[in-house]
């Protein structure tokens, strides 16, 4: 089914419905996402809509992943209060729809730095996961917000019993720190060491392992 930006919520679904493959259904479900349709076609979709933030939001009312896969690359980063983006947070529970609404969204507002810290203080431990994706971003981009050693306390404390997503964003902010600061780059890669955490991750030839001492590491050789 051909889209225009002119397309409703119902042509978005049906172009969806049309697109569903039950292998990357099964492939996208053992990591957590409830949706069947390939990334690239579920891009292209997006693209014919345009920038359109009202089918955006319709879209993410219905509350279906890959219709909220297209909001997110049709919605207009800029119109979000930081209200709107707490509760699109909110709804992001997904890993791939919570990847996307921060890489997509969050990173492109002014308000990132207001939401980082609303995020920091939910219960919540995928809210939490947001929250520390979002650190580890300012960590790279605007390290003089943050209080790095205190960072580094808290990773060395929570890091080894936290929930997969959540501790998975805290070991990029860990990895984050020790290639961008020199001064605590001996700190971070001791953290890492003592705390063993994805050092038997499965890494594929030519990747970077996640395990931190390894990832800054490499990095820090590569940048060099």
């Amino acid at each position: 089914m051909e889209l225009t930006p002119q397309s409703s919520v119902r042509d978005v679904q049906l172009a969806l419905e049309e697109l569903e493959d039950p292998k990357h259904r099964t492939i996208n479900e053992k990591h957590g996402d409830d949706f069947g349709v390939n990334l690239s076609k579920l891009r292209a979709l997006a693209k014919a809509l345009k920038s359109n933030q009202e089918l955006a939001d319709a879209l993410w009312a219905t509350s279906d992943t890959g219709c909220r896969l297209v909001a997110l690359l049709i919605a207009k980063p800029r119109t979000f209060s930081v209200e709107q983006l707490q509760a699109w947070s909110k709804d992001a529970t997904t890993p791939k729809v919570q990847a996307w609404f921060l890489n997509y969204i969050v990173k492109k507002t002014k308000l990132l730095e207001e939401l980082r810290l609303v995020l920091l203080e939910q219960g919540d431990p995928v809210q939490l996961a947001a929250g520390w994706e979002l650190t580890a971003h300012q960590v790279v981009k605007a390290p003089e917000l943050l209080d790095l050693e205190q960072l580094l306390d808290t990773i060395e404390a929570q890091m080894l019993t936290a929930p997969d997503r959540l501790q998975w964003a805290m070991n990029t902010t860990l990895a984050q720190i020790g290639i961008e600061n020199e001064a605590l780059r001996p700190r971070a890669l001791a953290i890492g060491e003592s705390l063993q955490v994805l050092a038997d991750y499965p890494t594929s030839a030519g990747c970077v392992s996640p395990f931190a001492p390894i990832w800054i590491t490499e990095m820090v050789k590569r940048k060099a």
